[in-house]
């Protein structure tokens, strides 16, 4: 029998966040549930999984302040740079549609003549059901852009990290990856068996100094970071990063996922933001679900590495192929791109309009550059979550970034920028930021007084 967890365990565990936000010592939980032996029945209790007793501790304690859960949401219709949930109308700040293309009459069109030719489905991997001809042509494309020699598109974009790294590194080998990498990096990094070290966010002297020291014990060695880091907004110098893959003898592999459609004066990826020959990058990885508006995954890079992946990589192997209308709406999707700098210079100003009517309200964007990824720094999960239910109600949707996501210190709400938002539209929700950021402030002992109020 599953139990539930019970009113007073909700208390104690918002007691403990709050008190301990206060520097004070928490009050005892409640009893903990008994571990169950091996072989116990309650083993296959679901509940016991590590984890999931805290997650209905925290849901708890949100409700006992009236906090709505900001996760999950229904959206009746195309979320862009505003949605509809509920019937209503609100101002979307969580999309990755950066330049509007998701739901485009020539994209959607590219899908459905995709669709009428060869259904909603590869039906198998391609290896066994083979090749469709939206497949190479988009790899073509992709591989152009990055002016690589090949290219491979696998389904999602998470796995395209961990099975490319998986497959390229095992034991005996080392990668070194940013701190604030992404999940799926680190997974493909502990996938392959390989050492792992991380280096301090965007620091070229924290790698080299790894480097010097443990370069020589290995035998292949992987440089993995991001064009644009999806919670800070920020991007690391290429350049630098490319001198040391050259000086240690390793290969460099750049994650465009925010990148592409963002940075560089048309969009074309952090080789153009930066001024660097693509082609002094091993590996060019990318997602198709953000400024491509499909999804999926994509490494670009020299033929053999593509030739390999496609034989090796479990990612690619033994998954069905990429279904022939997102291949078909991504491909276009990426014309357009390169058809239409205009989208970018729009997105490039509603950023540079956020982050700075953000610093006029003296709100803490971090390191963001202000391109598409602006993050709002407030400090601490609890207020994070109340900000953005908030502005929930005031009709503006983004979501809180809270431990572990991200350390206590740095909970966060986070902004996507979008082409298709108003300069209305991002003057008024950094105002209301502002307001509602104060709001909470002033009255910051009112959640202590809530508690001393329900016992």
């Amino acid at each position: 029998m599953t139990q539930s967890a019970r009113p007073d365990d909700g208390r104690a565990a918002l007691a403990g966040f709050v008190t301990n936000r206060l520097g004070r010592s928490a009050p005892r939980p409640a009893p903990a549930r008994p571990q169950p032996k091996t072989g116990d029945a309650a083993a296959q209790d679901f509940e016991t999984l590590p984890g999931y007793r805290e997650l209905k501790l925290q849901r708890s304690a949100a409700d006992l302040i009236g906090l709505a859960n900001p996760f999950f949401r229904v959206h009746d219709a195309k979320a862009g740079a505003t949605t509809r949930i509920d019937g209503q109308t609100f101002t979307n700040f969580s999309s990755y549609d950066y330049l509007g293309l998701n739901g485009h009459p020539r994209v959607n069109a590219a899908a459905r003549e995709a669709i009428e030719t060869f259904g909603t489905s590869a039906s198998a991997s391609r290896i066994v059901a083979g090749e469709r001809p939206g497949h190479l042509s988009l790899e073509k494309a992709l591989a152009k852009h990055y002016n690589t020699e090949a290219c491979v598109v696998m389904v999602s974009g998470h796995a395209t990290n961990t099975t490319t790294i998986g497959a390229l590194l095992e034991p005996g080998d080392v990668i070194f990856h940013d701190a604030l990498s992404h999940n799926s990096i680190v997974t493909g990094a502990q996938l392959s068996g390989a050492q792992r070290r991380s280096f301090a966010h965007n620091d070229l002297e924290a790698l080299e100094s790894l480097l010097a020291a443990t370069r020589h014990e290995h035998r292949r060695a992987l440089i993995v970071i991001e064009g644009l880091y999806s919670m800070d907004g920020d991007a690391p110098d290429l350049a630098g990063f490319v001198a040391l893959k050259e000086r240690y003898n390793a290969w460099l592999m750049v994650d465009e996922a925010h990148g592409l459609g963002v940075t560089g004066a048309t969009g074309a990826g952090l080789f153009e933001h930066c001024g660097v020959d693509p082609r002094t990058v091993d590996i060019w990885m990318g997602t198709l679900s953000k400024t491509l508006s499909t999804c999926g995954g994509y490494i670009c890079g020299p033929g053999a590495l593509v030739e390999y992946l496609k034989c090796t990589a479990g990612g690619f192997v033994y998954s069905v192929g990429m279904s022939p209308p997102l291949a078909a709406a991504a491909e276009t999707a990426l014309a357009m791109l390169q058809e239409e700098p205009e989208r970018v210079e729009r997105l490039r100003r509603n950023g540079n309009l956020f982050l700075a009517c953000a610093k006029e309200q003296g709100l803490d964007t971090g390191t963001s550059l202000g391109l598409a990824v602006i993050p709002v720094i407030v400090g601490d999960s609890l207020k994070s979550v109340t900000l953005s239910d908030r502005l929930f109600r005031r009709g503006i949707n983004v979501q809180p970034i809270i431990h572990p996501a991200v350390p206590e210190r740095a909970s966060r709400l986070r902004f996507f920028i979008t082409a298709e938002h108003t300069p209305e539209q991002i003057r008024s929700t950094v105002t209301a930021i502002a307001e509602e950021l104060a709001a909470i402030e002033k009255g910051g002992s009112l959640i202590e007084q809530l508690l001393a109020k329900r016992g």
